[in-house]
């Protein structure tokens, strides 16, 4: 999808939450970890709920497109590459564009 998209949480509503979690990929809590997020060529300084070796959940407030692409500095992994991949209330989904190694 394009950086251009529209698309964010208020268009695509889930009106039915998930029964099971269908990923793979182990998940890590991290609310007490912070990382620096460059979206549009400004950084900011959020919070990582969650984080895997594909993805992680960062609290945001601003409404990123659903497809664009943002940097996130992690202490551990250094600059990844990654793409929002859903929007819902001041939280974010990003998938990162290669797998982090543990």
């Amino acid at each position: 999808m394009s950086e251009k998209s529209l698309l964010d949480a208020n268009l695509i509503p889930r009106t039915v939450k998930r029964v099971f979690d269908q990923r793979a990929e182990e998940r890590h809590d991290m609310e007490s970890e912070t990382a620096v997020m460059t979206i549009r060529g400004h950084a900011h300084v959020v919070r990582l709920a969650n984080i895997s070796s594909a993805g992680a959940m960062v609290i945001f407030k601003g409404v990123p497109h659903i497809g664009e692409q943002v940097s996130l500095q992690l202490l551990d992994h250094g600059e990844q590459t990654a793409y929002v991949r859903w929007v819902r209330d001041g939280r974010i989904g990003i998938n990162f564009a290669e797998e982090l190694g543990r």
